[in-house]
């Protein structure tokens, strides 16, 4: 596997573009991502019970099994809790999308985020539309563009593409994503767009996508809220060439791996720029008897406002860790328990079977200070693992979400 300097336009035949529509004041607000060649499409989507309207829009499309061409981003309005009118919207967005690339309006996927409750400004975005097109490219800077104009509280771009060799091709896949705040497992406040040039079928393409996204983007939470428009949307054009991927065998495989980097590595870089963060935090239970023990241990780590507080002031305050372990809700020896800290300054076990180590809270501190910091618990139960990711807790977090609409 090969890591690429790039984001969606990595694969072969996929161009994008990013601009300012005036959504947003002096600041980019709209995205294309466009195949020439027809896609085969898969996603998956917030299991929040408010849905966007381009969240229903986009599953009417993925399931009703249409090829595909295009998505249409906008960021700044979320377009949701809008009504039979936010609909609309969406079928507009696509018909004029259609017609400006000469392409089936069923085929048209759509993305929006922002603030909840506005309905989105058409003679804004319509426009915006003939301007995307107009600024199609296959080059870094396009893919660039297209991930700046998807932010809303993020302060840098996502972006990651790698390339492997699948039965003698090199087959690539890029993608992009925004998300800062509003993060949570079972989805979050998060857009992700995946391409690929694999020839792969859509029965194997969701099931990729489908099985993957609860090892990544369902492992990773900023603040417990889970969004009204999570979406990842996976597109795959075929132009690398070679046989298709119809089954599970060496060729998955090789294509599964491939896309998990892309997953997780865009997974991380949601956690590590959660609102107000400075530091990622990741979470690794080791020696677990099931996987889900595993994950339902790790989410709770994460999760606990407690020990991301510690994160951030850089204590190494293991009992809140423990107690997070304890009110997962999942079985577990709390006196066999080991407990590390890691990061690029070294490694500290802090707890021995259930109880704290004559560890240095010194260099407990030096090891808090990096910003990417993991914690390791071992619960001598089995061989089963999970990894969850998050950030700090800061003051910030609680200033950007107070001045959010202003």
């Amino acid at each position: 596997m090969k890591i690429i300097d790039g984001g969606v336009t990595a694969p072969k035949g996929f161009e994008a573009a990013g601009i300012m529509a005036g959504i947003k004041k002096e600041k980019k607000d709209m995205a294309m991502i466009y195949s020439a060649t027809p896609c085969e499409s898969a996603g998956v989507f917030t299991k929040n019970l408010v849905k966007a309207a381009p969240v229903k829009w986009d599953r009417q499309v993925v399931e009703g099994g249409a090829k595909c061409h295009a998505v249409v981003i906008n960021s700044g309005v979320a377009n949701a809790c809008t009504g039979e009118l936010g609909m609309g919207y969406c079928r507009d967005t696509a018909l004029e999308t259609a017609r400006v690339l000469n392409i089936p309006a069923e085929g048209v996927l759509v993305a929006s985020t922002g603030v909840i409750g506005k309905q989105l400004p058409m003679d804004k975005l319509l426009p915006g539309i003939g301007l995307l097109a107009k600024n199609l490219g296959s080059s870094r800077r396009n893919a660039l563009l297209s991930a700046e104009a998807i932010m809303t509280t993020d302060t840098v771009p996502k972006e990651y593409a790698v390339a492997v060799e699948i039965g003698g091709q090199t087959v690539t896949i890029g993608g992009m994503c925004k998300g800062s705040g509003m993060i949570h497992p079972d989805m979050c406040t998060m857009l992700c767009f995946i391409t690929t040039d694999a020839n792969i079928s859509k029965e194997m393409l969701c099931k990729v996508l489908s099985t993957d996204v609860e090892d990544t983007f369902n492992m990773i939470s900023v603040d417990g809220d889970t969004s009204t428009n999570d979406t990842v949307l996976v597109l795959a054009n075929g132009a690398s060439g070679g046989s298709q991927i119809k089954a599970e065998g060496a060729d998955y495989q090789a294509f599964y791996a491939g896309f998990h980097q892309v997953m997780e590595e865009l997974s991380k870089k949601i956690a590590g720029d959660g609102e107000g963060a400075t530091a990622l935090f990741e979470v690794k239970v080791i020696g677990a008897a099931t996987k889900e023990q595993a994950k339902i241990i790790s989410k709770s780590v994460v999760t606990s406002s407690l020990t991301k507080a510690a994160v951030f002031g850089h204590d190494a305050n293991w009992g809140r860790i423990l107690c997070a372990m304890g009110y997962a809700g999942a079985d577990f020896d709390p006196e066999v328990v080991d407990i590390w800290f890691e990061s690029r300054d070294g490694q500290l076990q802090i707890v021995k079977d259930g109880t704290a180590t004559d560890y240095s809270e010194e260099e407990a501190t030096k090891i808090l200070s990096a910003p990417e910091v993991t914690a390791i618990a071992d619960l001598k139960a089995g061989r089963e693992t999970a990894t969850a990711w998050g950030c700090d807790l800061t003051y910030d977090y609680v200033k950007i979400n107070a001045d959010y609409r202003s």
